[in-house]
């Protein structure tokens, strides 16, 4: 080939070459972006049990299709929503968003999270933030939740005893429930439901009926109030129940041990 024909060739490659590899760095830098107009909300002060929501909005800056995988959020109390799964370039897109506030106080901050092909953040946070203020209400507090009875012995009524007291600014309005266990306060039928006013507390006596089945047993005692923070909590019971026989056993194997005690 002739040095003239091999420059012509040249001259026709070389500007092929570099359109290729332009057009190739032109298709790389088509990436999707999601801009947006804010990252985080501040409710402010939002009442206890409000559920209030908010709107966060997206662009997509970037030059290809921006596709949603998911939403994410932290906290069963949070709840979001994207308008569209595919938000192409130039258009906007939505997050709906749902703060439930029931049984939260104070200062609360939550996460959302959006989860797309967004090669720069592929996992976007989002926050809300709200001061929850708690009105008066009543609150309860029980002195114990694990009641260990220790040993019982077969055919007897074993008795358990917890402290309820009213925490909160209100009267608290409690109801016991066990379909075997007999409630007493003072050494009388308690009433169903009783009312304690605030500062007040009382101790209740758990009469279980007489045991006729051996070994370990197990109940869960439940307490229903008005609380809205918590409005049904349980107390754990437990005790070995044992026959007479064994207990003689027992009596007879340590006997020497008691003795020396004493």
């Amino acid at each position: 080939m002739s040095k003239r024909a091999a420059r012509r060739l040249g001259a026709v490659i070389v500007p092929a070459v570099a359109l290729l590899f332009a057009s190739g760095a032109l298709a790389q830098a088509k990436k999707p972006r999601a801009a947006f107009k804010e990252t985080a909300h501040n409710f402010g002060k939002v009442k206890q049990g409000d559920v209030v929501n908010h709107e966060f909005v997206f662009k997509n800056e970037g030059d290809a299709l921006l596709v949603i995988d998911k939403v994410e959020t932290t906290c069963g109390c949070t709840a979001a929503l994207v308008s569209e799964q595919k938000i192409p370039p130039g258009k906007e897109g939505k997050i709906k968003t749902t703060f439930d506030t029931r049984g939260y106080s104070g200062k609360m901050t939550r996460y959302i999270y959006l989860v797309s092909n967004d090669a720069e953040s592929g996992r976007r946070e989002l926050s809300l933030t709200a001061d929850v203020e708690v009105p008066p209400s009543a609150r309860i507090d029980v002195d114990k939740y694990n009641v260990d009875m220790g040993l019982s012995l077969e055919g007897e009524t074993p008795l358990a005893k917890i402290v309820i007291k009213s925490t909160g600014e209100r009267e608290l309005k409690v109801e016991m429930a066990h379909e075997n266990v007999k409630f007493f306060s003072g050494g009388r039928p308690l009433a169903s439901p009783f009312f304690l006013p605030s500062g007040e507390s009382r101790e209740i006596e758990l009469r279980f009926p007489p045991q006729s089945r051996t070994g370990v047993q197990r109940d869960y005692v439940l307490i229903k109030s008005n609380d809205p923070v918590r409005s049904t909590l349980s107390v754990y019971v437990s005790r070995y129940v044992i026959t007479r026989k064994e207990l003689q056993e027992l009596f007879d194997k340590y006997r020497s041990v008691l003795k020396d005690r004493n």
